[in-house]
């Protein structure tokens, strides 16, 4: 019985590494295009203690795994993990400009550690990613 387990889950190794390796790989191109459209500099606000882009960047982060995980959960094929992953991207991108738009000095705001701006932000982020994973495993 134990052979028969382990010969399954072995044969269905690789697509389990072409699925992951897929999402993680949307994740990180997803997070390196976030970081470079949004007009702060994360990671130097990060290595500065910076609380409120760390609070802000980890729900970007977050915000993009969420529908990429429903995502590969539902997903037939590694192009339908491309195609959603995409779309998640996009949705959180235009979640952040949507934000920045509304409130005209967020990225300001930010950059000075304004932590009450971090979490509108971050609720925001992880609230539309909730709906976008639910709209994927719809």
């Amino acid at each position: 019985m134990f052979s028969d387990i382990f010969a399954s889950a072995l044969s269905a190794l690789p697509v389990f590494l072409l699925h992951m390796g897929t999402t993680l790989a949307i994740l990180v191109l997803g997070v390196l295009i976030y970081m470079r459209v949004t007009p702060y500099e994360e990671i130097r606000l990060m290595r500065e203690g910076n609380v409120a882009a760390a609070t802000s960047f980890g729900a970007a982060v977050t915000g993009l795994a969420l529908p990429l995980a429903i995502c590969m959960a539902r997903s037939v094929n590694v192009a339908d993990i491309v195609i959603w992953g995409v779309v998640a991207l996009v949705v959180q991108l235009a979640t952040f400009f949507v934000m920045a738009y509304v409130f005209k000095d967020l990225a300001r705001r930010i950059e000075n550690g304004d932590m009450a701006a971090a979490v509108a932000l971050a609720a925001t982020k992880l609230s539309v990613a909730a709906i976008n994973a639910a709209a994927i495993a719809g």
